[in-house]
């Protein structure tokens, strides 16, 4: 028996196009999307960013953001 390998990009259109025959192309982006790897370095930038401040700091600011939150509506 001689199985030949299908290029990836083939197999990737294919699965596209079944998809979006049963989820329609919102849903199906909706889907891809939940697999995205992202990019940077997650871990230095929330070191970056909150180097600066103490944990009551942190929970300070959530709590002011929860309030403003509330008076918005949300």
């Amino acid at each position: 028996m001689n199985i030949r390998a299908t290029a990836l990009n083939d197999i990737n259109r294919e699965a596209f196009l079944v998809l979006t025959n049963a989820l329609g192309i919102a849903n199906t982006i909706r889907f891809l999307s939940q697999f995205t790897t992202g990019y940077g370095n997650y871990t230095e930038e929330k070191e970056k960013m909150f180097e600066n401040m103490s944990l009551d700091d942190i929970v300070k600011g959530i709590k002011d953001m929860r309030k403003s939150d509330q008076r918005v509506g949300y």
